[in-house]
């Protein structure tokens, strides 16, 4: 499970960690790949194609932190490398905790 730190912040470094422990959890075959069911509901459509390269509706770990990396980017607004509450409660904050949790 993800926590925020005692501070109430997360930094990228925390976000990936979380994002791998999930992964491991959700990658029942341990092929090192996650589906588009064992992703329902973290990812739209559009985001996993856009992170699948080989087209077969899957991704790697690797794909996956990417999609981490992207939405913690963009809801980090004052690009000082962690998220507080207030943006965690944007609608990239939230979307990148739905990949977390």
């Amino acid at each position: 499970m993800f926590d925020l730190d005692s501070d109430g912040t997360i930094d990228l470094g925390e976000a990936k960690k979380a994002a791998a422990e999930l992964f491991a959890r959700l990658d029942p075959d341990h092929d090192g790949t996650l589906s588009k069911r064992e992703l329902a509901g973290r990812l739209s459509a559009g985001e996993l194609a856009a992170a699948d390269p080989d087209h077969d509706g899957t991704l790697s770990l690797d794909e996956y932190l990417a999609v981490v990396e992207k939405r913690f980017n963009a809801a980090n607004r004052d690009n000082d490398g962690t998220l507080d509450a207030k943006e965690l409660r944007t609608p990239a904050g939230r979307a990148l905790l739905r990949l977390l949790k």
